[in-house]
């Protein structure tokens, strides 16, 4: 060993089968040490990647002296194909966002030594030559290096590379680079494309066929909206202490998200939001950030609220996922000083808001003692979620969050002309479970049903990890949405749905598009035992006007239920695997929903996706309410497609805020009383006070030049 070893494998083919030879020999003479042979070798079998493996036995599962090492190995022959391409690292992959002529990016590398260089470079090319404009050092946590450059030209594509020095062992210092395209904000197309995904898990990885139809499709956004990581991805489980190995633990896992997608990440901007299950939770109440009590574990930890692992771990979790999103709205840490990522994002003419969901809200079972809850479900069979889980105290986004939604309704520049909201999941919880079932424990022994069948008694159901609850916060998270006219995409109850929200009246407010997950580890599904109300004749009996297990009003568009396909591994093919995606048409504000199948080419004639899409709506019908009365027409000249912004002028309260199409509009109002309009467009807008409201449409007109 200390002076080397030389394999040398000699296959010698017959009629589609081969005799192999291993032999092990002196470096120096040619010495054969030792020798085996495998006999009737398919030829087939000998395609593939070669792997070192270090198996010294005996040496102890925890024992962290290496068994040994492989120092300087090299490999050749007529039978081996080199692929430098295909190289992982030293700069693993990177990820960037470009809103308002501000680019981020961050740059994920592996764990470096002392010797090597502690910074990554980011450079673009001026008069030929490759030029450094921004310095980062390395996380030494997240391994990270984060990149904020301001005053970005984004009228045009920019290639760039990330470049970075490695010491190779030998006193010798070597750069590698890592190269890519920024490109230019898209706001003179028409069509602005985002795909968005949820539930990452590693049955089907590395995702080819996920991303071929992305690359095919090329998206203008990508969105990812939780779960990038599982605990268990790689087989290799989650291990949770000390610190410093646990965030080792998650960037394996990191690692392998980037590996699959990276190369989409090189020239997409993208968006990835933590959840659950990349904090390493089942389900998580972020209760504003404090810590779960000491001493509890699994289910009981998570009940009491709070996130299970350190601060400086989930800080770490969030600077390889989010430190590339534009800065947060407000950058106050919560409690145990854990970062925030809230944020606005204007591109290609779409405003953004990208929502924490699960780091403000309640844990539900220190304010719903009596409901005897585990891990979010009520296991106390006389208690009613939708009559006694609204509780006083119980909070889901947060004033912080709903103060930044108001903003963020009513600002329309940067060319802002459809808004739309991100998050880890939707507000209403679209699932059901056998009526003797009270746990979603069942759901991945559920047998999945074949195309046409329907199971006999199933109900709607409770599911507190849903933001169906709590209620109070539901509502005001859904009429914030609704002032700015948002559609709402999410992710992570692994069941693909498009439904539209409702308040007082089903089908008052936006609509939301949950995708179905990558990989479907819990195949939920909605087959309620009682068909929807006014749903169309044609359409199946899980659509139509519903209350969900909380009491809110949901109307149901489609859903993508797991059906048995008899495919194999039926885990991958029979649980409605997929990801979405949405068409903005700037200029008829019609909105495209896709869900499509992750087996199947979106870009071949005949390819098929769920059932029930694709949908289009109009960014109008996510303010559906019944006016009780309108303010005069305002018909404004010299500005084309103005924002109109209406506020309740006694409370100065937002009642909704929408970039027009054309230059006429019909403000309805909800009640009596006098309003104020603002009217105009960027930094040019004129104030109008003291409006009464007509019983008809278009009594009287507000005629506004610019």
């Amino acid at each position: 060993l200390k002076t080397g070893i030389q394999l040398v494998i000699n296959p010698k083919e017959n009629d589609g089968k081969n005799l192999l030879t291993l032999s092990a020999r002196d470096p120096k003479t040619g010495e054969i040490l030792a020798e085996i042979e495998e006999q009737d070798v398919p030829s087939q079998d000998l395609y593939g990647s070669l792997v070192l493996v270090s198996n010294f036995t005996g040496m102890g599962r925890n024992n962290e002296i290496p068994g040994c090492w492989f120092d300087d190995w090299k490999m050749s022959g007529s039978k081996l194909n080199h692929h430098p391409d295909r190289a992982f690292g030293p700069i693993l992959f990177s990820q960037y966002t470009l809103s308002r002529r501000i680019l981020k990016l961050t740059a994920q590398m592996p764990p470096v030594g002392s010797v090597d260089a502690q910074t990554v470079e980011f450079q673009v090319q001026k008069e030929g030559k490759w030029t450094t404009l921004q310095k980062a050092k390395i996380d030494r946590d997240a391994r990270t290096a984060a990149f904020k450059l301001e005053n970005w030209v984004d009228g045009e594509n920019v290639d760039y590379r990330l470049s970075y020095d490695l010491n190779m062992g030998n006193g010798t210092m070597k750069t590698f680079f890592r190269a890519g395209t920024i490109r230019k904000n898209p706001v003179d197309k028409e069509e602005i494309v985002v795909a968005a995904f949820t539930g990452n898990n590693d049955l089907g990885f590395p995702n080819s066929d996920v991303y071929e139809s992305i690359k095919k499709l090329d998206p203008d956004l990508l969105f990812f909206s939780g779960d990038q990581i599982y605990e268990g991805v790689a087989g290799f489980g989650a291990q949770r202490a000390p610190v410093e190995k646990a965030m080792l633990d998650y960037l394996r896992k990191w690692y392998l998200y980037g590996w699959e997608y990276g190369d989409l990440f090189r020239d997409h901007p993208s968006i990835s939001i933590p959840d659950d299950h990349d904090v390493y939770h089942g389900n998580v109440w972020g209760a504003g950030g404090k810590a779960t009590p000491p001493g509890l574990t699994g289910n009981a930890a998570q009940d009491a609220g709070g996130y299970k692992m350190p601060p400086e771990w989930v800080n770490m979790i969030q600077r390889t996922q989010t430190s590339h999103l534009p800065d947060p709205y407000d950058p106050t840490p919560v409690l145990q000083n854990i970062g925030v990522y809230y944020t606005g994002m204007n591109y290609g003419g779409i405003s953004f808001a990208i929502l924490e969901d699960r780091k403000f809200k309640s844990a539900p079972k220190p304010l719903l003692p009596e409901a005897k809850i585990n891990n979010g479900w009520a296991q106390n069979r006389n208690w009613d979620a939708a009559k006694q889980g609204d509780v006083p105290g119980a909070v889901l986004l947060g004033d912080r969050q709903l103060k930044f939604l108001d903003n963020w309704a009513q600002d329309w520049s940067y060319h802002a002309m459809i808004k739309t909201v991100l998050s880890q999941t939707i507000f209403e919880n679209i699932a059901t479970l056998p009526k003797s079932e009270y746990h979603d424990d069942i759901v991945p022994k559920l047998r999945i049903l074949k195309e046409g069948e329907y199971p006999p008694d199933d109900r709607p159901v409770s599911d507190m990890d849903s933001d169906g609850w709590p209620q109070t916060g539901r509502g005001k998270a859904v009429d914030a949405l609704r002032k700015a006219f948002a559609l709402h995409i999410a992710g992570d109850q692994h069941l693909g749905s498009f439904t539209k929200y409702g308040l007082k009246e089903w089908k008052d407010a936006s609509y939301a598009f949950c995708v179905p997950a990558i990989s479907n580890v819990w195949p939920r599904r909605w087959f309620p035992e009682q068909p929807g109300a006014n749903r169309l004749e044609s359409a199946p009996r899980y659509t139509g006007d519903f209350l969900d297990g909380f009491g809110n009003k949901m109307t149901v568009l489609a859903v993508s239920n797991p059906v048995f396909t008899g495919k194999k591994p039926s885990n991958l093919y029979d649980r409605a695997t997929g990801y979405g995606i949405v068409k903005f048409h700037k200029d008829s504000r019609n909105i495209e929903i896709h869900c499509w199948p992750r087996f199947e080419d979106p870009t071949l004639p005949g390819s098929k996706e769920y059932p029930g899409w694709p949908i289009t709506i109009n960014q109008m019908d996510n303010y559906n309410r019944e006016a009780h009365g309108w303010l005069p027409q305002v018909q404004v000249s010299g500005l084309e497609n103005p924002v109109i912004k209406l506020y309740n002028e006694k409370t100065n309260e937002l009642i909704y805020a929408v970039r027009i199409k054309g230059n006429r509009f019909d403000p309805g109002v909800f009640k009596a009383g006098t309003y104020k309009l603002v009217v105009g467009n960027e930094s040019d807008f004129k104030t109008f006070t003291g409006i009464t409201p007509s019983k008809e449409k278009g009594v009287k007109s507000l005629i506004i030049k610019f």
